[in-house]
C-alpha cells in the first residue's frame, strides 16, 4: 500500500537539471516526478515493472478513495477494502492494512 506519509528528503540538482524538472512537472508538483522516479529505480531497471506496480498502487488508492466503495460492506469488510487487498495481492502483498481472519 502507498501511504499518505510522505517523509522529506532533501536533493541536491544542478541548476539546469531543476529548471527542465520545474518545465517538465508543469501542472502536475515536482516532487511527485522525482518519487516516481526513485520508486522505479528502487523497485527494479525493468521500467514495465515499476510502472506497471505504479498503476496497482493508483488503483488500490482509486478504490479506498471511492466514496461507494468505503459504503459497500459485504460480510463485515468493508468493499474498498476487499478489493485493495485484492490488488495489493499482484504488488506480492505490499499493504499495510490487511486483516487477519
Amino acid at each position: 500500500m502507498e501511504t499518505k506519509r510522505l517523509i522529506p528528503y532533501s536533493v541536491h540538482l544542478r541548476e539546469d537539471i531543476y529548471h527542465q524538472l520545474k518545465d517538465a512537472a508543469k501542472g502536475r508538483k515536482a516532487s511527485g516526478i522525482v518519487r516516481d522516479a526513485i520508486t522505479m529505480i528502487i523497485e527494479g531497471d525493468d521500467a514495465f515493472s515499476a510502472g506497471f506496480n505504479k498503476g496497482l498502487r493508483e488503483a488500490m488508492k482509486v478504490v479506498r478513495d471511492d466514496v461507494w466503495a468505503k459504503s459497500l460492506s459485504v460480510h463485515g469488510e468493508l468493499m474498498s477494502e476487499v478489493l485493495s487487498d485484492q490488488i495489493a495481492e499482484k504488488l506480492g502483498g505490499e499493504n499495510g492494512n490487511k486483516k487477519k481472519a
